[in-house]
Parts: C-alpha cells; sequence; structure tokens
C-alpha cells in the first residue's frame, strides 16, 4: 500500500530528514516507527501526505506515485491518511461534536450522514456522553480520544499517528494504544510514530521501523540487528520458513472488517447536537 524506494528529503540547510529509506507497508498493517527525537518520524508521515516532496527516491501510496497527484488532487489524497498529532489540533471554540463532524462537512456529507458517523466515532472512542464539552473541558487522554474520532471522520484507509502518548500519562497512553490496536483489528492500517516506552512495551512484538539520524536502521519484518549490522534471511532459512507454512493449516476469518458507512454499533439513543440559541 505504501511503497519508499530510496528516499531522502534534504533541507535548505543541507541536512536530511531522512536518507535513502526504503520500506513497504502492506494494507491493514500495524507498524511502530521509532527512533529519538529528530530521527525523521514527523518526515515520514509529511512525505506520506505529500506535506514535502522527496529530494530523491520514490514514494508510491496505493499503487499511485506521489509524483502523479496533482495539487488540485491533493485534498482527496489527504483524506485517505488520517493524521492523529501529539497536541491534538482540536478547535478550542468547537465542542466534540462538531470536531468530530468538521471534516464530514468539509466533505459535503448529509446531516443525515454526519449525526449516524459522529455518533459511531464517539462509541468507539467511548466519548458518547461528553459530545456537548469544549476541549478546554477535556483531560488530555479525552481529547486525544476526540483527536482520533476526527481523523476517521472520512474513514481514511490509513491512520498515522504521530506521537500520539507524548502529553498523557502511563493510564491513558494505554487506553489511545488499545484504541489504535482496535482501529486496526477494524481494517484500518496504522502507523505510530513514538518513542514512548510505554508504547514501545504494550506494543512489544508489532513490526517496527526504527529511524536514527534519518536513516532507516532497522526493519523487524525482514531483517535484524546484529554488532550494528543488517543480516538478511539466508537461502536455507527461507525454504524452512516455507516448509512451516505449508504445514500450519489457514485460520478462519471471524468477519470482515466494515465498509465505511457500517455502524460500529447500533445506539437506541442517538445525541443530538444541540441547536444554537
Amino acid at each position: 500500500m505504501i511503497v519508499f524506494d530510496k528516499v531522502s528529503k534534504k533541507f535548505f540547510n543541507d541536512t536530511y530528514g531522512v536518507k535513502e529509506v526504503s520500506f513497504n507497508i502492506d494494507s491493514g498493517e500495524l507498524i511502530l516507527i521509532t527512533g529519538p527525537t529528530g530521527s525523521g518520524k514527523t518526515t515520514l508521515m509529511r512525505l506520506i501526505t505529500k506535506e514535502y516532496l522527496p529530494s530523491e527516491g520514490h514514494i508510491s501510496f496505493d499503487g499511485t506515485s506521489l509524483v502523479e497527484i496533482k495539487p488540485s488532487l491533493l485534498p482527496l489524497h489527504r483524506r485517505r491518511i488520517g493524521v492523529i498529532f501529539q497536541d491534538y489540533r482540536l478547535l478550542p471554540e468547537s465542542n466534540v461534536w462538531e470536531n468530530v463532524a468538521l471534516p464530514l462537512l468539509i466533505a459535503g456529507k448529509s446531516d443525515q450522514e454526519i449525526e449516524e458517523r459522529v455518533t459511531d466515532l464517539l462509541k468507539l472512542v467511548k466519548l458518547v456522553d461528553k459530545f456537548e464539552l469544549f476541549p478546554n473541558e477535556l483531560s488530555g487522554g479525552e481529547a486525544q480520544r476526540v483527536s482520533i474520532a476526527r481523523a476517521l471522520a472520512v474513514a481514511p484507509p490509513v491512520l498515522f499517528a504521530d506521537e500520539p502518548t507524548g502529553n498523557l500519562d502511563k493510564n491513558s497512553s494505554l487506553a489511545i494504544i488499545k484504541l489504535l490496536k482496535k482501529i486496526n483489528q477494524l481494517g484500518t492500517t496504522v502507523l505510530v510514530s513514538t518513542h514512548d516506552v510505554v508504547v514501545l512495551e504494550e506494543m512489544a512484538g508489532t513490526r517496527r521501523l526504527e529511524l536514527k539520524d534519518g536513516e532507516l536502521i532497522l526493519d523487524t519484518q525482514k531483517k535484524d540487528k546484529v554488532n550494528n549490522e543488517t543480516k538478511e534471511d539466508t537461502p536455507e532459512q527461507k525454504e524452512v520458513e516455507k516448509k512451516k507454512l505449508k504445514k500450519e493449516k489457514p485460520k478462519k476469518r471471524k468477519g470482515k472488517a466494515p465498509k465505511t458507512k457500517e455502524k460500529i454499533e447500533e445506539l437506541e439513543d442517538k445525541p443530538k447536537k444541540q441547536e444554537k440559541q
């Protein structure tokens, strides 16, 4: 779904945001992007959304080269990538309902579609009873859950969480990671950029892309880091893996991920946005 092929981003002062980075991300994956501050995690996000153009290399999204996306079509491309920020970026003068509904209003959805979608999302993030509150009336964890609901409003196939727990305590961080895992299980490709130890421990075993000084030094799906060198599987190891796969019986899927318009759970009483006096 997302392909980086020897991508570099060089800035005006001759420093690199990322340098010769290559990886493939398949649809439906859950990925950790790790590394210290300044390692290039946010640069990756801005390259995917085409806020930045690569200085070298090639990026494709869902089979389409980002170079081929015309400026007039950029808004449509960016609607396919929900972004969650460390500082939430909620509109302070709008309540929870209005913040979540905003992308749907911009997309020209009908009142009924907005009503149903916002209700579904508030149910997902467990904030149905707080739809009238404003951002300054929410805890940090609640504000981040509103941010997640808003990022999912138009059902993007990819969700990029950029340091989503940076301003949260441990319990709130764990709740956010649990929510992101659930969103991934519902079919969304989720990328979590972080250097939070709580997140790393909670998501141990998840595929991880590790950056250092803009370079990709580890991809746990394909390589292991040994003595500061990358070691790829030998042909003999690959053959063993193939035999293991043949012996394993395929597991039955419990169900399909919900479509854009499907409800996560039917509600008997839907909250209504109060009319302004």
